[in-house]
């Protein structure tokens, strides 16, 4: 039993993504549960109600405790790091540019 992610503001359900030597594809998967946050999709998984896809930094704790368990660990892809995109026209407030250097700082 799969946990689902809606993703906003679409309402489309996450597919699971998943890579090996090379090859690349999505899954949706089947599950009774389906939440529009990743918080909730690892309290349903820690509660053993299913599986759940979330990012390894999320569930590390969980891991090293015992809590939770990976599977497809070799099918899992890298984590290719956030974008964000933003009009180069404009110049930037000290406030955005103040996030945007934390967002870099925080990324290395």
């Amino acid at each position: 039993n799969c946990i689902n992610l809606r993703l906003p503001p679409s309402g489309a359900i996450y597919a699971w993504e998943f890579n090996k030597d090379a090859r690349e594809f999505s899954v949706r998967v089947d599950g009774q549960l389906t939440l529009n946050n990743i918080a909730p999709a690892l309290d349903a998984a820690l509660d053993g109600i299913g599986l759940a896809y979330a990012p390894k930094d999320l569930v590390q704790p969980y891991l090293k405790s015992g809590q939770l368990q990976g599977v497809l660990a070799d099918w899992c892809p890298a984590f290719q790091g956030y974008h964000l995109y933003y009009p180069s026209r404009r110049n930037p407030s000290p406030a955005f540019f103040v996030f945007v250097e934390a967002f870099r700082y925080r990324s290395k």
